[in-house]
């Protein structure tokens, strides 16, 4: 195997990270763009196929590829997703008769918690969360070492969990979810809305101590976070959750506020531990690389240093 490598690929609704990394779990080149999602659903099955032609080399064995929204394992189709304009898209096939190797096609935020099971902070944790914070919220939820996934395969939407009932109204039809208040688009949004300037989440999160409104904004969107954190800690006991995905580049603003507002709504019982991902934005990408090595019939990852 050594000269080996995959193709893992991060398709989101702001951006499509792409790379190849070999079977020590380095990138041995990458290629990151901007989702055009405006162009309509086209484009962006279009963009996807060429960032993965651009990157294949006689070196790759297989491909891995993970998107939002609703995803057909079994067959390879992303079956519907919002962000991106998909219904019953074949990605897996086309991407197969692109390349002539195996491809894996998974859902984003479950093999963003498969790499922290995996490579990151999860690793070898029995009862856990991994929320992943990004252009919307979604976690993988770790019970007894299983991975829950539900009657529907919905477990872990913890984004449209519902804070504020009569809150602001959420893409999903419910008002005062989660994800309306403590995304990275949201907070953006929010902060746009207040101020009529463009921030970043990161940058709103940077700017609190000295911007009235970002603070405000950022207080609104941790208190929500742990909020929506409390009742899963009642309902399923973790001992660790794991803040992942793109927001998580905040670092300590955001873990140690998130911290306080879980402690603040758990007064008679400990707290979860609250802990940074280390694989941050990158966790669905090494989520990519490792199905698409299972795919190529290796199971790897324990050996990685990420």
């Amino acid at each position: 195997m050594p000269g080996s490598a995959v193709v893992a690929v991060d398709v989101g609704g702001t951006s499509i990270k792409a790379a190849v990394l070999d079977d020590r779990g380095t990138t041995v080149r990458r290629h990151d763009a901007p989702t055009p999602a405006a162009e309509g659903p086209d484009a962006v099955v279009a963009a996807v196929r060429q960032a993965v032609r651009d990157l294949t080399g006689p070196d790759v064995q297989a491909v891995g590829v993970v998107v939002p929204g609703v995803v057909d394992v079994a067959v390879g189709v992303a079956r519907y997703s919002a962000n991106l304009g998909w219904r019953d898209v074949p990605l897996g096939a086309l991407l197969a008769a692109d390349l002539g190797v195996p491809v894996a096609i998974e859902h984003d935020v479950r093999a963003a918690g498969h790499a922290e099971r995996v490579l990151g902070r999860a690793r070898g944790v029995a009862d856990c969360l991994i929320v992943v914070l990004g252009t919307g919220i979604a976690g993988v939820v770790v019970s007894g070492g299983q991975h829950l996934r539900g009657a529907t395969d919905l477990a872990g939407e913890i984004g449209h969990v519902p804070v504020y009932p009569d809150g602001d109204p959420c893409a999903c039809g419910q008002r005062g979810c989660t994800e309306t208040y403590a995304s990275a688009a949201a907070i953006a949004r929010r902060y746009f809305d207040r101020t009529g300037r463009r921030l970043t989440a990161e940058q709103v999160a940077a700017a609190r101590s000295t911007d009235v409104a970002a603070a405000q904004v950022w207080d609104e969107a941790v208190t929500a976070l742990g909020l929506a954190l409390a009742g899963y800690a009642m309902l399923l006991d973790p001992s660790l959750v794991v803040l992942a995905g793109g927001l998580s580049a905040a670092g300590t603003a955001l873990r140690d506020p998130v911290r306080a507002a879980l402690a603040a709504r758990l007064v008679w019982r400990p707290a979860p531990v609250v802990e940074l991902s280390p694989l941050a934005g990158r966790a669905g990408q090494y989520g990519a690389a490792l199905f698409a090595w299972r795919a190529a019939g290796h199971e790897l990852g324990d050996d990685w240093t990420v």
